[in-house]
């Protein structure tokens, strides 16, 4: 990949980062996407530790045959469920160095649409 392109992501990613901060009430939803799975964790910032994390690796299975928005939505289901039931309510959204479309969306609103609001 261009040596520009990449410093150009890690200044955008930085950017966003330095606006959000999570905590034990409300957790920063930190996404990240790579070419076939997404990753989304729910990590308290103040503690310094990742409260939960879930992936296309973990959830969803070899066999099953769905897009990666489908995928990613269903990555949102479940990070919304774990939260409802360890009484988290409210999350902030870390998109990284991602524009809000396409995978990243799809993980925040079947999120929303689950009960977490972000």
């Amino acid at each position: 990949m261009n040596k520009k392109l990449i410093q150009v992501r890690k200044r955008r990613a930085i950017r966003n980062r330095a606006k959000v901060r999570g905590s034990a009430v409300m957790p920063r939803l930190s996404i990240f996407r790579s070419n076939v799975n997404i990753y989304a964790q729910l990590i308290d910032d103040e503690a310094g530790k990742t409260i939960f994390g879930a992936s296309t690796r973990s959830i969803v299975k070899k066999g099953e045959k769905m897009t990666k928005t489908i995928e990613a939505e269903v990555i949102g289901k479940a990070v919304a469920e774990f939260a409802k039931n360890s009484g988290i309510k409210n999350a902030v959204l870390d998109r990284g160095s991602y524009r809000y479309h396409g995978r990243v969306r799809a993980v925040a609103e079947s999120a929303r649409a689950a009960g977490l609001k972000i």
